[in-house]
């Protein structure tokens, strides 16, 4: 069975599915086209439909459950990883809701935790989330929201964190941050599902067997990135909620989708 699969070419993905994609376990019974894309993408091709399993963040699931179900394996939650606001220097809180925001994406989790604690900032760009770090340093924002490998990067370029927006989520609901999910298509069969998350925990457990070594798929999609801050990503993103969804990681969704309600009953007031 040939599926379009997308997902970001950041370690903890390519991580993920390196096996599966690249031949180290067997396939079977699927075949797979590939789409490496940046996560607002994704987002933006599943609200299209475009792929048959993709990488979305969390924060634009609400929106795909007519057309997608999630899977129970491959995503990413946890605690102690959730998305920075930063800046070139400290800003109070109150200050926040009058400046220039860079966000990465719309429809990601970032902005949603962000709108959450920041509901009256409405000066917000979306673009890359690998191009905020500069906005920021050039001027053409005032503040950013950072994720993935950025959060291991902006002090060393003398930026500043203004808020955990992660801790902050941990500290207010208790529970973790869901940040990415594997999704397929709902006409997927029931067995097919089931097959394909287990053929993603075999693809972790084989990366997991011969870490701390990283692949060279790893290596090649990580752009200038040091293997050190690759690893620092694998150990931040890549953990058990990767391999199945508990109770406490359902009620951590739920959590999340109840925000998503709230603020967009909020915006339509």
């Amino acid at each position: 069975m040939l599926l379009t699969l997308g997902f970001s070419p950041c370690p903890n993905d390519t991580f993920i599915f390196d096996a599966l994609v690249n031949g180290h376990i067997d396939p079977a019974p699927f075949r797979f086209e590939l789409a490496l894309e940046d996560v607002q993408t994704l987002n933006e091709w599943a609200l299209q439909g475009k792929l048959d399993a993709t990488k979305v963040s969390y924060g634009v699931w609400p929106l795909l459950k007519s057309q997608y179900r999630l899977l129970d394996a491959g995503g990413a939650l946890g605690n102690g990883c959730g998305p920075l606001l930063i800046a070139r220097q400290p800003i109070a809180d109150a200050d926040i809701d009058s400046l220039r925001i860079a966000v990465p994406g719309r429809n990601t989790t970032a902005h949603l935790l962000f709108s959450r604690f920041y509901p009256h900032a409405r000066n917000k760009t979306f673009m890359v989330f690998s191009d905020i770090e500069q906005a920021v340093l050039d001027g053409r924002a005032d503040a950013g929201v950072i994720i993935h490998e950025n959060r291991f990067t902006y002090a060393s370029r003398g930026l500043v964190k203004i808020a955990d927006l992660g801790e902050r989520w941990e500290q207010t609901l208790h529970c973790a941050v869901p940040l990415g999910a594997i999704v397929v298509r709902k006409n997927m069969d029931d067995v097919l599902c089931m097959q394909f998350e287990e053929k993603i925990r075999e693809s972790i457990q084989w990366s997991f067997d011969r870490y701390p070594s990283l692949s060279s798929f790893v290596r090649n999609h990580a752009r200038e990135m040091s293997e050190e801050v690759m690893r620092q990503h694998i150990d931040l993103y890549v953990n058990a909620h990767s391999f199945r969804l508990g109770d406490a990681e359902k009620e951590a969704i739920r959590q999340l989708e109840n925000v998503y309600a709230q603020l967009n009953a909020e915006s339509t007031v």
